[in-house]
């Protein structure tokens, strides 16, 4: 059967995944779902006895299926290669009695580089079919990791350039340096004065412009989207957790067919809806856990029924995680609305003109069977970071310490426990260093990277040392300025003209 993708708040028009992944997001301003997910179950047998690369052309194969076995295995080839430095890609490890699956090997050292090394392959394979002939510019707007980690996917990829906007001031100094340092030809990044969700709320706003679409048509450029609104951006991360279980069994923790529970840090939703896709995939879930820090908006949400953005907004030390309207949850109530593409779009009005909207009793029961949830605060995560390496000996970063915290809030039922470890501790070194009880006054990030290494006995990973190094170098040379190739910063309404301007360079 071919799968077939469509927006959430209309079915009528359908189209291959290849076109769903080139155009990022429907024209309605819905996101492109597919009503064969659950159609399709994997073999257990097959996937326990496959590693990553194999689990992952499995899991690509039978969710773009319009995309060959060439061009598949191609583009896993080309994600999961020496720019990782694990072969596992995603390993896992005990912590305590439970597991962390460590998802910050890659490039960038966050659990983006797992679809950004993904999706740049995908839209190029995408391209070619599609005879080529169209440039696309990649817009992205990030809470800090998906920024970087879809600049090094996209950056000199013939035929594409990609703007990234970020909350200037709300992500940490690691995570401002490796985007505003991004070399590459094809490559702008902007920040805006305001909050993540501002930004992600501009960039949808300017995905629906029909003049912007026809200005830069003209110019033979459309748009397209990184964010996990984007089908290409989402299906690489269930591969993982079909290949956490399968290592989990080859560990002999788990029997085949065993259920298990995951916990994750969660923002946007995209990282947790890809375990719900992969439950319905066949892989034993018993419970997915989003865990939320003190923009508790989806644990409200899970709790009541009532999904509530007007609320304060809080800048924590999980700032990947500072998210009040979580896009990917427009997919997850597609589905337990049972495809009632009305009801989703009557819900997503009701967001943006009301600011909440309360799904119906059927639907609340059917997301509790699936998901469960909790938050943790600052102080409960610097607790969890503090604990974890002193009692453990394992260091986590503020992301993932959410999910700990959260994890270790709830009683295990028998079952095995996997908690998403999101990003390397380093990427958050000076919240990371604070929680251990070390001052970080008159440190920045790079000299607190240093003492992180030094108090712990751990090293920093290369990707992230090497970046220190090559601040350090151009300090030296008193050529700190020309490290930071990109220094813009906008309000909201500069966003769309700043797109544009970076269309006519790119592909001038």
């Amino acid at each position: 059967m071919e799968t077939l993708y469509h927006s959430t708040r209309d079915a009528s028009e359908r189209m291959s995944s290849k076109q769903a992944i080139l155009t990022g997001i429907a024209p309605d301003g819905g996101l492109f779902v597919s009503d064969e997910i659950s159609l399709s179950t994997l073999d257990l047998a097959t996937v326990c006895a496959n590693d990553y690369h194999a689990n992952a052309r499995l899991v690509l194969g039978t969710l773009l299926p319009d995309y060959t076995a060439d061009e598949i295995a191609g583009c896993v080839e080309g994600a999961y290669a020496e720019q990782w430095d694990t072969r596992a890609i995603t390993p896992v490890s005990p912590v305590g009695n439970d597991w962390l699956l460590e998802l910050y090997h890659g490039p960038t050292c966050a659990f983006k580089d797992v679809a950004l090394q993904m999706l740049p392959r995908l839209m190029s394979a995408a391209r070619t079919d599609a005879g080529g002939g169209r440039n696309v510019m990649i817009l992205t707007a990030t809470s800090g990791d998906t920024g970087k980690a879809a600049l090094d996917g996209f950056a000199n990829v013939e035929g594409t350039g990609v703007t990234v906007f970020y909350p200037d001031g709300k992500v940490s100094d690691v995570q401002r340096l490796q985007m505003v340092t991004q070399q590459g030809n094809n490559v702008a990044v902007c920040g805006i004065r305001g909050n993540f969700d501002d930004a992600q709320t501009q960039v949808k706003s300017i995905f629906a412009n029909e003049d912007v679409a026809a200005r830069l048509l003209e110019h033979n450029t459309v748009l397209s989207s990184a964010n996990s609104i984007n089908v290409g951006r989402l299906v690489p991360q269930v591969t993982y957790y079909f290949d956490a279980y399968a290592q989990l069994v080859r560990k002999g923790v788990l029997s085949c067919g065993q259920k298990l529970d995951f916990c994750v840090p969660t923002g946007n939703f995209g990282d947790v809806l890809a375990g719900y896709y992969a439950k319905c995939l066949g892989l034993p879930v018993n419970k997915l856990i989003v865990a939320s820090n003190e923009n508790n908006v989806l644990t409200d949400f899970i709790t009541t029924g009532t999904y509530d953005r007007r609320r304060p907004f809080h800048k924590t030390i999980s700032p990947s995680m500072d998210i009040l309207v979580s896009s990917n949850l427009e997919r997850l109530l597609y589905y337990l609305a049972d495809g009632d593409c009305e009801l989703v779009a009557s819900y997503m009005n009701d967001l943006a003109s009301k600011g909440s909207y309360t799904v119906s009793k059927d639907i609340l029961s059917k997301l509790n069977d699936s998901f469960a949830c909790g938050f943790a605060n600052d102080d409960a995560t610097r607790a969890t970071i503090r604990s974890t390496w002193e009692d453990l000996g394992v260091l986590i970063d503020t992301h993932t310490a959410v999910g700990k915290a959260v994890l270790d809030k709830r009683e295990s039922d028998g079952f095995q426990r996997v908690c998403l470890s999101t990003a390397s501790p380093y990427k958050f070194s000076a919240d990371v260093l604070a929680a251990l009880g070390s001052s970080t006054q008159g440190l920045d990030g790079f000299a607190c990277m240093d003492e992180l290494e030094r108090i712990t006995g751990t090293s920093a990973p290369s990707q992230l040392s090497g970046l220190r190094s090559a601040e350090e170098l151009h300090q030296l040379s008193g050529l700190r300025s020309a490290e930071e190739l990109h220094t813009s910063v906008c309000d909201r309404d500069q966003m769309a003209a700043f797109v544009e301007d970076a269309c006519a360079r790119v592909f001038s």
